[in-house]
C-alpha cells in the first residue's frame, strides 16, 4: 500500500536563493485541494474565448491584437460592468461582437453560481 501514488495533487517548491540553501536541500511540499470540475469548466471557457477571438478577428493567434480577457476580473464586476468592460476590450474588432459578449456572460454566470454553492 505504501508504494501506491497518492491521489491528491502536490506542488513542489524549490528555493532559487542559493545563499541561504543548506548543504542538503529540502523540498517543501504543499497539498492543494481543488475542485477539478470547476477548473475544467474554467479551462473550457478560456478555450472557447480563444476560438471566438479567432473568429472575431479572422486571423491567426499571433495576429490577434494584444487582448487579455480576465475571467476573475469580470466576476468581480456587476452584469453591466462586465458588458462595458468587454465592449471596451473589443473596441478594435470590426465585426459584430454582441453574440460573443452574450455567450461569455452566460458562461461566466455559471462559474459565479458554482462558486456560491461551496
Amino acid at each position: 500500500m505504501a508504494s501506491e501514488p497518492s491521489t491528491q495533487a502536490r506542488v513542489m517548491f524549490q528555493s532559487t536563493d542559493k545563499t541561504e540553501e543548506p548543504a542538503h536541500r529540502k523540498l517543501g511540499k504543499l497539498t492543494v485541494k481543488y475542485n477539478r470540475k470547476d477548473l475544467q469548466r474554467r479551462l473550457d471557457i478560456e478555450e472557447w474565448i480563444d476560438e471566438q477571438l479567432h473568429l472575431l478577428f479572422d486571423c491567426e493567434e499571433e495576429e490577434i491584437p494584444e487582448l487579455e480577457i480576465d475571467i476573475d476580473e469580470l466576476l468581480e464586476l456587476t452584469d453591466e460592468g462586465q458588458r462595458s468592460r468587454l465592449q471596451e476590450l473589443l473596441q478594435e474588432c470590426g465585426k459584430p461582437k454582441e453574440d460573443f459578449i452574450n455567450g461569455l456572460l452566460y458562461r461566466i454566470k455559471g462559474l459565479r453560481k458554482m462558486s456560491l454553492k461551496k
